[in-house]
C-alpha cells in the first residue's frame, strides 16, 4: 500500500492535485480580493479619469449639509430633492476631473507654496490679520473634509481660474449688444393710469338667502374644514427618559468642578491699553502713565512713539489670550499701572481703570439644578441608544404602541390640520419643543396611508419622533347655519370685486373704441392720473413714478396708445401707454458703460459655460445607474 501511494505521489495526476491545492488556499487567504476583482466600484467612468462611490458620497452628503445650512432648519429634502442633490454632486465631480485633465494635458500645474498662500489669504480663516489654524480646522469639521481633500479642491480651483481665465480674457461684447442691453434697461416710459379699488365699490344690494346659500354651495373651497390627520405620535427625547436616569452624587460633584466657571462669575476689570513696538518706549509710557493718568495724553505720546492707545473695556482673564498679559492685568491693583508686556502684537502697557469681583457659588445652591441638567444630558444618550432599537423593532414588524411601550417612547393620539388646529380651529399642544412643532407637523402630513411608522430624528431640538397615520378625514363643506355670515361677507366682497371688474372693463373698451383713458374714465367718473417717466423698476413712494407694479410688464409691453387693464393687490387697473423715452447715451455715459460691462460678463460666462460643455464632452464621462443609487444622502 505504502509502495502505491509513492507511485501515486510521482504520477502527473498527484502533481496537478497539488497545484490546485495549493492555489484553493491562495485564493481563500485573498477572498474578498478575489470576490471584488470584477465587481465595478467606480460610479463615473471617464477619460483620464474615474469617480468612485466613496467620493460621490461625500461629496453628496456635503451638498446637502450646505443646503441644510443655506435653506435653514425647516428645509427637508424629499427623496426626489436627495437623488437631484446625487445628480448634481456627480455632474460636479465630472466637471472637476474633466478640467484637471485637461490642466494636465496643458501641462499646467499649481505649486504647493501658491495654495498655501492663497489659503492662508483667505478672509474666512483669517483673525486680527493672521491666519488661524483652528478656524481652519473648525471649516474642515464642519464639511466632514480632511485636509489633503481641501488642500485638492483649492488647487482644483486655482488651475480651474487659470483655464477659465483664459478663456474669459477672450470675451467681449459687441457695441450693438451693449446698445441694446442700454437702451432696454434705461428706457422710460409716461402712462395715464385709472385704479378702481375694491374699497371704493358702492354697496351692494343685501342679498337674499337664496343667493347666500348658492354662493355657499358654489364656494365650497372656502366654507369647508380642512384636512384633518388622526396619527399615533411617538416621542423619544432626553424629556421623556429623564425619569428613567439616575444620577448619582459623584456624578453631581464631578459636573460640579467642570462647570465651576460657567456657574461662578469670574472678576472682570476695566483696562486700558497701550501697545508699543518697543520696550523702551513701553517703559517710557509706563512711567509717563504711573505719573500722569490721563489718558488722551497717554494716547498722543504712544501715537508720538509709533504706537497707539485704546480701552479694552470690561474683560475677564479668560478674555486676554496672552497668559503673561491676563497675569499682569489681574494681579495690578486697581488704578495701578502694569509693567510692560511683549505679545506677538508688540508691548503692552495696561492701567486697572475698575474692578468688578467675581461671585463663586457652592455646591449645594446648585445642586438640583445640576441634577435636571445632568439626567438630561444621559437621557440624551440614552435616547440615541434606544433609537436604534426602536428602529429595529418597528422594521421587525412591531406596533409603534408595542415600540413605544418597551422602549420608553411618549405616545399621543392626535387629531389636527396642517396649522396643528382642531376641528373648531383651536391649537393642539403636541409634545415636542416649540422649535420643532413644524417639522412635526410636516411628518404628520407628508406620512402615507397604510405605511409603518418610521423613526425620524429632529432637526430642531434634541430628540426622535415615529408617526403612525390612522385616517384622513378630507375637506367637508361647513353646514351653511354654522357659516352664514363669513358667506355673507365673501358674497359682499365677491359682488364688489364683480362691480369693480366690470367697470374696468367698460374703461378698456372705450379707449380701445377710440377715446383716451383720461377721457373714459372722466365720463365715466373714475380718476386717472398720468405717470412717468418710470422705468422697469421705478422707486417706491416717489411721486408720480410708482404705478402699480402689476401694470409694469404690460406697460413695457404695449405699443403707444395701447391701453391694458390687470387686477391687482387692491382691485383693477387700467392703463395707457402715452410716451415711450428713449434713454441718452451721451447723458447717461456711465449706464452704458455698464450696459457693456454686464453684456461681456455675461459674454464671458457663456465661452465659459461652452468651454465646461466641451471639457464634459471630450471626456465622455459613463455614469452606472446602479451605483448611483449608492451615492444618494
Amino acid at each position: 500500500m505504502i509502495t502505491w501511494f509513492r507511485n501515486l505521489a510521482k504520477s502527473w495526476v498527484a502533481k496537478v492535485l497539488f497545484v490546485l491545492l495549493i492555489l484553493s488556499f491562495a485564493v481563500w487567504g485573498i477572498e474578498d480580493i478575489v470576490r471584488n476583482f470584477w465587481r465595478e466600484t467606480a460610479v463615473v467612468r471617464m477619460n483620464g479619469a474615474e469617480i468612485e462611490v466613496p467620493q460621490a458620497q461625500n461629496a453628496a452628503r456635503r451638498e446637502l449639509q450646505r443646503l441644510q445650512r443655506q435653506l435653514g432648519p425647516d428645509f427637508e429634502p424629499s427623496q426626489a430633492v436627495r437623488e437631484a442633490i446625487a445628480r448634481q454632486a456627480v455632474e460636479t465631480l465630472i466637471q472637476e476631473n474633466a478640467q484637471r485633465v485637461e490642466a494636465h494635458r496643458l501641462g499646467l500645474a499649481t505649486p504647493d507654496e501658491q495654495v498655501a498662500a492663497y489659503v492662508r489669504a483667505i478672509p474666512s480663516f483669517r483673525v486680527g490679520g493672521e491666519f488661524s489654524r483652528a478656524i481652519l480646522d473648525q471649516f474642515l469639521r464642519q464639511n466632514d473634509m480632511t485636509e489633503g481633500m481641501f488642500l485638492q479642491l483649492v488647487r482644483d480651483d486655482l488651475q480651474r481660474m487659470q483655464l477659465v481665465g483664459a478663456v474669459r480674457a477672450g470675451a467681449a461684447a459687441p457695441p450693438s449688444l451693449a446698445r441694446a442691453l442700454f437702451n432696454w434697461e434705461r428706457e422710460r416710459r409716461v402712462a395715464q393710469v385709472a385704479e378702481l379699488t375694491l374699497l371704493d365699490a358702492p354697496e351692494p344690494e343685501p342679498p337674499t338667502q337664496a343667493q347666500l346659500e348658492r354662493f355657499h354651495a358654489n364656494n365650497p373651497d372656502q366654507f369647508s374644514t380642512p384636512e384633518l390627520r388622526d396619527v399615533t405620535l411617538g416621542v423619544l427625547s432626553a424629556e421623556t427618559l429623564a425619569d428613567q436616569v439616575e444620577v448619582s452624587e459623584e456624578e453631581l460633584r464631578a459636573a460640579f468642578e467642570a462647570r465651576r466657571g460657567q456657574l461662578e462669575t469670574p472678576e472682570r476689570r476695566a483696562l486700558q491699553q497701550a501697545l508699543l513696538p518697543t520696550e523702551e518706549a513701553a517703559q517710557r509710557i509706563a512711567e509717563a502713565w504711573r505719573a500722569n493718568d490721563d489718558f488722551d495724553a497717554i494716547g498722543q505720546a504712544a501715537q508720538a512713539a509709533g504706537g497707539a492707545a485704546v480701552t479694552l473695556g470690561d474683560v475677564a482673564r479668560a478674555d486676554l489670550p496672552v497668559p503673561e498679559l491676563a497675569a499682569a492685568a489681574f494681579e495690578t491693583p486697581q488704578g495701578g499701572i502694569t509693567r510692560p508686556v511683549q505679545s506677538p502684537f508688540g508691548w503692552h502697557v495696561l492701567r486697572i481703570a475698575g474692578v468688578t469681583p467675581g461671585r463663586s457659588i457652592t455646591f449645594d445652591e446648585v445642586k438640583d439644578r445640576l441634577r435636571e441638567e445632568v439626567a438630561l444630558e444621559k437621557a440624551a444618550d440614552l435616547a440615541f441608544e434606544r433609537a436604534n432599537r426602536v428602529e429595529d423593532a418597528l422594521a421587525g414588524g412591531a406596533t409603534l404602541q408595542e415600540a413605544a411601550q418597551r422602549y420608553g417612547m411618549q405616545v399621543t393620539s392626535l387629531r389636527l390640520d396642517a396649522e396643528g388646529r382642531d376641528a373648531e380651529g383651536a391649537p393642539v399642544p403636541i409634545p415636542v419643543p416649540v422649535d420643532a412643532r413644524a417639522e412635526t407637523l410636516r411628518a404628520i402630513f407628508t406620512a402615507e396611508p397604510g405605511a409603518s411608522p418610521r423613526l425620524q430624528e429632529l432637526r430642531q431640538g434634541d430628540g426622535f419622533i415615529a408617526v403612525e397615520l390612522r385616517g384622513v378625514s378630507p375637506p367637508a363643506l361647513r353646514p351653511f347655519e354654522n357659516v352664514e355670515a363669513d358667506v355673507r361677507l365673501a358674497f359682499i366682497a365677491e359682488a364688489r370685486r364683480r362691480h369693480q371688474e366690470e367697470r374696468a372693463a367698460a374703461l378698456l373698451a372705450a379707449v380701445r373704441g377710440g377715446q383716451s383713458l383720461e377721457e373714459a374714465a372722466r365720463a365715466a367718473g373714475i380718476p386717472s392720473e398720468r405717470f412717468g417717466p418710470f422705468g422697469r423698476r421705478p422707486e417706491p413712494g416717489v411721486p408720480g413714478l410708482t404705478i402699480p407694479p402689476e401694470l409694469l410688464a404690460p406697460l413695457f409691453a404695449a405699443q403707444r396708445g395701447e391701453a391694458t387693464m390687470v387686477p391687482t393687490r387692491a382691485g383693477f387697473a387700467v392703463g395707457q401707454l402715452l410716451e415711450v423715452v428713449p434713454p441718452d447715451a451721451g447723458a447717461e455715459a456711465e449706464a452704458l458703460e455698464n450696459a457693456r460691462r454686464t453684456a461681456q460678463a455675461q459674454s464671458a460666462e457663456d465661452l465659459e459655460a461652452q468651454f465646461a460643455a466641451a471639457l464634459r464632452a471630450r471626456a465622455e464621462p459613463r455614469i452606472n445607474p446602479g451605483l448611483m443609487q449608492q451615492v444618494i444622502p
